[in-house]
């Protein structure tokens, strides 16, 4: 399930580096959980509707952010969460929560991506190697973890055919760099050809594709 928050212009400047407010926000509405620390079967995008002042972004008509889980039972325990407590952060509060329809999906679509796909490869000596778009290993990593998390969800059989590969056609394709904590991630904003089930490409539409997903990297539009 897909939900659209609408929330309330911003009292205090957002910064950039914001993201981890948004997983806090996202926990603290679910209440102890274990998903955390497990692999990932929700995403979640960015504020949208911001403006930029300075070196902070501003919302002065609100905002609109969504957030996908597989589990649909965690959309509405989330959703109950937000009416205890409606605070976000930054003086942002939600004011409407609306469920978001699925498309019906053809067997290949190509998505657009709301925050930067991170793909990672572990060296010999144990650090990691960012890819971007533009790298060829990009197709095989982004596949082998959404099938990963198909397979943690139990969709197996003709559902562990499906393949994400980059669009690296799209003119506008470029790498960013974001901070989470003191952290800098670099990943790529491009879209995503995904060529499966139906049923797959709904689960990769409300999971993302890439790593730390449930960081706010990764989802799907």
């Amino acid at each position: 399930m897909r939900l659209q928050l609408q929330l309330t212009p911003n009292a205090q400047p957002v910064p950039f580096t914001y993201l981890h407010k948004l997983t806090g926000a996202i926990h603290k509405w679910l209440g102890p959980n274990a998903l955390h620390d497990a692999i990932s079967l929700y995403s979640f995008g960015r504020l949208r509707g911001g403006e930029k002042v300075g070196s902070n972004l501003y919302f002065p008509h609100g905002a609109k952010w969504t957030v996908s889980f597989h589990d649909s039972e965690q959309a509405w325990i989330l959703a109950k969460g937000i009416l205890r407590d409606d605070c976000l952060a930054f003086g942002m509060r939600v004011e409407k929560v609306l469920e978001v329809n699925c498309p019906q999906f053809q067997p290949k679509v190509c998505l657009a991506t709301d925050g930067e796909i991170i793909i990672r490869n572990k060296r010999a000596d144990g650090s990691r190697e960012y890819l971007l778009w533009s790298d060829e290993r990009t197709s095989d990593s982004m596949t082998q973890l959404l099938r990963k998390k198909l397979q943690q969800a139990g969709y197996n059989n003709d559902h562990q055919s499906i393949t994400v590969r980059f669009d690296r056609h799209y003119a506008k394709a470029h790498s960013k760099l974001m901070d989470v904590k003191g952290i800098r991630h670099k990943g790529s904003v491009c879209p995503v050809i995904i060529e499966g089930t139906p049923e797959a490409i709904r689960f990769a539409w409300l999971v993302g594709v890439g790593e730390l997903t449930g960081s706010g990297f990764g989802a799907l539009v």
